[in-house]
């Protein structure tokens, strides 16, 4: 099999493991916990509300895969250092990337509070502090790497953009 055939096969199985892990397994977890509350009817405040914050988590993090596939030519995620789908050549400054160093990650926790107002259950909300938790541990191994891959380029960029916000 030819090279860019694994490449693209290797970034169709990254992305398609995040949606499924972050956009569907996640929620399902946070539901389980909340001991399967009924998803329907909810007040229209919590529909609006949750709506709005999906919506905004999901388009958040789909720009960033965009952006990040077209401007960086990768994708930066490594799970715990082992590379999941090829890893940017560029350093990606802009687009969502001015926003903060993790966008795609804010779009995911964006999201995840929208399933938490949803659900409105306590358990929900302690399902996503745990992966908030989790994850922040993964983006400071994520860091680690991008500072060997782009050296003073990455120290100059954190001193000017937050990790979250």
């Amino acid at each position: 099999m030819n090279w860019t055939i694994m490449k693209t096969l290797r970034e169709i199985f990254g992305y398609t493991l995040g949606g499924v892990l972050f956009v569907g397994l996640l929620p399902f977890l946070m539901w389980l916990a909340s001991l399967k509350p009924a998803l329907w009817p909810v007040s229209i405040a919590q529909i609006i509300i949750a709506s709005v914050f999906i919506i905004l988590g999901l388009t958040l993090s789909v720009w960033t895969i965009i952006y990040m596939r077209h401007k960086g030519d990768g994708n930066p995620m490594d799970a715990f250092n082992h590379e999941i789908a090829p890893r940017t050549k560029h350093l990606m400054t802009n687009g969502p990337y001015k926003i903060n160093r993790n966008p795609m990650l804010t779009g995911i926790f964006i999201y995840l509070i929208g399933i938490c107002i949803w659900l409105w259950t306590w358990q929900s909300v302690a399902v996503f502090v745990a992966f908030v938790a989790i994850m922040s541990i993964q983006v400071i191994s994520e860091e680690k790497r991008l500072l060997r891959d782009f050296g003073q380029e990455y120290e100059d960029y954190k001193k000017k953009v937050g990790r979250y916000l």
